[in-house]
């Protein structure tokens, strides 16, 4: 819907014009004010059309002070990272492989059984997992593609220090990871840091992920 009322907004006449929206920082983002009355029933595609149009519009007036250039100059890197996973103790298996148990048979419900499924599938998974992080630079603007639900306050972090003065970070690019929250964030104990295939990766992991997107960016600028 964004391609096609974007297309609209600046008047792209071209049928083979290509309108892109990326998935940004927002891991720890939602777009519902739980602390509102729930916004009552919607038509079909209502809400997706009018994040379009706002979005749409805002993209509009920033385009509206771009310049056209046909020299700038391309340039990419990517760095794979090995990251531990966070795995159930042996104690924590036992008590999920119990609560699964006592619930044999029928639908899982609350987040007790299902957690215990999940603590129950990430025993078998491997003890680390290989990702890939990459950095696209189109002229002076830095790309950064992570695999994972990225905290807003990391994207922050690697635009306040990216030696390419505009950059922005794409989540979920490249393959699928879970969320990636901040130490301290784990610390806090958000939904996103429970420990389940949407969430694994070690509680440090934004580290080096957020180190090796700053050095590929340091790489890409000077190419």
């Amino acid at each position: 819907m964004f391609g096609d009322r974007i297309g609209g907004l600046l008047g792209a006449k071209d049928p083979a014009f290509v309108g892109m929206l990326s998935n940004g920082t927002s891991g720890d983002i939602n777009n519902v004010n739980f602390a509102d009355p729930p916004p009552g029933k919607r038509e079909p595609g209502e809400r997706s059309r009018a994040v379009a149009e706002a979005v749409g519009v805002a993209a509009k007036q920033a385009a509206g002070g771009a310049t056209y250039r046909g020299d700038i100059t391309l340039a990419a890197a990517v760095r794979e990272l090995e990251l531990r996973v966070r795995k159930p103790s042996p104690d924590e298996l036992k008590l999920a492989e119990a609560v699964l148990e006592k619930a044999k048979g029928r639908e899982l419900k609350g987040p007790e059984e299902v957690y215990a499924r999940e603590s129950v599938l990430l025993a078998k998974y491997p003890d680390t997992v290989k990702l890939k992080v990459q950095v696209i630079r189109v002229g002076e603007l830095g790309i950064v593609g992570i695999p994972c639900e990225v905290f807003t306050e990391i994207g922050l972090e690697i635009k306040k220090k990216s030696p390419l003065k505009r950059a922005f970070t794409v989540s979920l690019a490249n393959g699928y990871n879970g969320y990636l929250p901040t130490p301290a964030q784990h610390a806090l104990g958000g939904y996103e840091t429970w420990r389940a295939r949407s969430s694994y990766l070690d509680e440090k992991a934004s580290e080096p992920i957020t180190a090796a997107a700053l050095a590929l960016l340091a790489d890409v600028a000077k190419k």
